[in-house]
């Protein structure tokens, strides 16, 4: 879907920086720029921001390369092309950035031409409570006030789900009754990264690969590890309840965020070339960045998205979490705004949207897909433990693991099939499609 208007900054020089960005975080630019090639006519877009811009010597990779990656994104003398996504991230000086965006303007074989920006783990590092109503102004009854509290925070609570065999995510979506188990499908999780020792995992990992200079696969941070047990874990954990929804996939866990939770837009089209590449399914992207009300989608990742969904991948990613409900609903964060990505909202175990849960402000591609589990989630942590965590970063592994149940009951289903049929098997919510999109994740 084409972005209407097209987004100036589709070919548009570094935007000024944001004193404070959408949710308090200054939008950050590596100085870099992604630029989307026509796919059967690559070479020449190259050769004229060569020639016009002077940009870094081009290294050629394949989705199928993993060694040296890293180092070539980080590399300032480099530009690196995925030749098989028909992107690639340039290196060009401060004064030549000018050259780049007319150029890009110009060249018919140049499709999208956009500056590189950090993203990040889309998590609740501190939960907070949300107000859940505002008592008039003239009630001074303090004992009533107080009852009345007590009965929001417990309806709040929603059900009381017995997680002693399943998580509370997996009652809700129901997949403790699916026959499915997605064997043989592949999950490709870009995050953190993936503790490959846990003993929940150790045996379900098909492959992986870092896209972190300096870092190995090896999950730092914790956001990768907890995401890539809740798209996949097995039927029978080490301890506690069932928390996987996929229990037979395999994994790919490609780590695209440093264990700091950061990373750039280069490592996440590194991620996703691999994942396509080594046959992915479902690629699960719980990270991303906030955006302004009114901004539009990233181009790039946009037509990346298509091209991903022509090759039989489906990409799901976080809403994101910049919203403080009920006073402020943010916008949904890049990439999920993309209309060809799935962008997946939280919900407590009320079955209501979370405080934090960003719904669609914006327009074409800023909509809400789907909602899932996102609060008080409970998975695997580094260290073969567990723990819960909170953020559309939790609801997205849900949505990817359900995919990997549609394609194994539905083997000959292309991407834009399984979307239909998660869509179709939403069960619906009484809230707004702004904040929820088709429903509340069922499982097949």
């Amino acid at each position: 879907m084409a972005n209407e208007p097209l987004n100036r900054h589709a070919f548009g020089e570094q935007p000024p920086h944001h004193n404070g960005g959408p949710a308090g975080r200054d939008t950050e630019y590596t100085g870099r720029y992604v630029v989307l090639l026509d796919l059967g006519n690559q070479q020449s877009g190259l050769s004229a921001l060569r020639s016009a811009a002077d940009i870094a010597p081009v290294e050629r990779v394949s989705g199928a390369e993993t060694t040296d990656v890293a180092e070539l994104l980080k590399n300032p003398e480099v530009s690196v092309h995925f030749e098989e996504l028909g992107a690639a991230v340039v290196e060009v000086r401060a004064e030549q950035r000018h050259a780049l965006v007319t150029t890009a303007e110009a060249d018919p074989s140049i499709i999208a031409a956009e500056p590189e920006r950090m993203v990040y783990a889309s998590m609740i590092t501190a939960p907070q409570q949300a107000p859940t109503e505002f008592f008039p102004a003239y009630r001074s009854d303090e004992e009533t006030v107080e009852r009345h509290t007590k009965a929001e925070m417990a309806a709040a609570q929603g059900p009381a789900f017995d997680e002693q065999k399943l998580t509370w995510g997996l009652q809700a979506i129901r997949a403790g009754l699916s026959g499915m188990t997605g064997r043989g499908v592949k999950i490709a999780v870009l995050d953190t990264g993936v503790d490959t020792g846990h003993p929940d995992l150790a045996g379900r990992i098909e492959d992986t690969a870092s896209f972190v200079s300096g870092e190995t696969v090896e999950d730092g941070h914790g956001h990768g590890t907890h995401c890539i047990g809740t798209a996949a874990g097995p039927a029978g954990p080490q301890q506690g309840p069932r928390y996987g929804v996929a229990t037979e996939a395999r994994i790919l866990a490609g780590k695209v965020l440093s264990n700091a939770g950061s990373g750039a837009d280069g490592q996440i089209l590194a991620g996703m070339a691999w994942a396509v590449n080594r046959g992915a399914r479902v690629i699960s992207m719980s990270l991303g960045a906030p955006v302004w009300p009114g901004e539009l989608f990233p181009q790039t990742y946009e037509r990346l998205a298509q091209r991903a969904l022509r090759r039989g991948t489906l990409i799901v990613a976080a809403a994101g979490n910049e919203s403080r409900r009920p006073q402020f609903v943010a916008p949904v964060g890049r990439p999920a705004n993309c209309p060809s990505v799935l962008a997946v909202a939280s919900l407590d175990q009320s079955l209501t949207t979370s405080f934090f849960s960003c719904g669609a402000i914006n327009g074409a591609g800023g909509e809400i897909n789907i909602a899932a589990p996102g609060r008080d989630v409970h998975s695997a942590a580094p260290g073969g433990g567990y723990r819960s965590m909170s953020g559309t970063s939790m609801a997205t592994p849900h949505v990817a693991g359900v995919v990997a149940l549609l394609a194994e009951a539905n083997p000959d289903a292309g991407s834009a099939d399984l979307k239909a049929a998660l869509l179709a098997g939403a069960f619906p919510l009484t809230q707004p499609v702004e904040d929820v999109g088709s429903g509340l994740l069922q499982a097949p």
